[in-house]
């Protein structure tokens, strides 16, 4: 019985690994379809999905040039109204952060030649 029980196991993880693989297939086929790609992230995946998919509407509906200042408050809006508040966004081309988010709220990626930055911070009461 306990040759069977190792067996089971093993195929068992097998196929987990082939699910996670076909998924991760999927997930790359996504971002480059959208011209995405993730640099650093603890956001699960379809909070990321759905910034990847804002961030290229905004970015197609854009006559011309870029609109960072418009692209990150639509993008702060979005997920401040779906995700409840204190999400920040910080886009542009070229730019430094050091910031403390939630768990499972960081998001950096680019998208063609932009750079997001979407992070979500707890809200606390300040100490006076």
């Amino acid at each position: 019985m306990e040759g069977a029980e190792l067996e089971l196991e093993r195929r068992s993880k097998f196929l987990s690994s082939l699910i996670q693989k076909k998924k991760s297939v999927e997930q790359q086929d996504h971002h480059d379809l959208l011209n995405i790609r993730v640099r650093a992230s603890d956001m699960p995946t379809p909070l990321q999905n759905r910034a990847f998919r804002s961030a290229r509407d905004h970015l197609d509906s854009m006559p011309g040039k870029l609109d960072s200042k418009r692209l990150a408050l639509a993008l702060k809006k979005e997920f401040d109204s779906s995700y409840g508040p204190a999400w920040h966004c910080i886009v542009g081309t070229s730019f430094g952060s050091y910031v403390t988010h939630s768990t499972g709220g960081f998001l950096y990626f680019s998208i063609d030649k932009v750079y997001i930055l979407l992070f979500k911070t707890a809200v606390e009461p300040l100490d006076h």
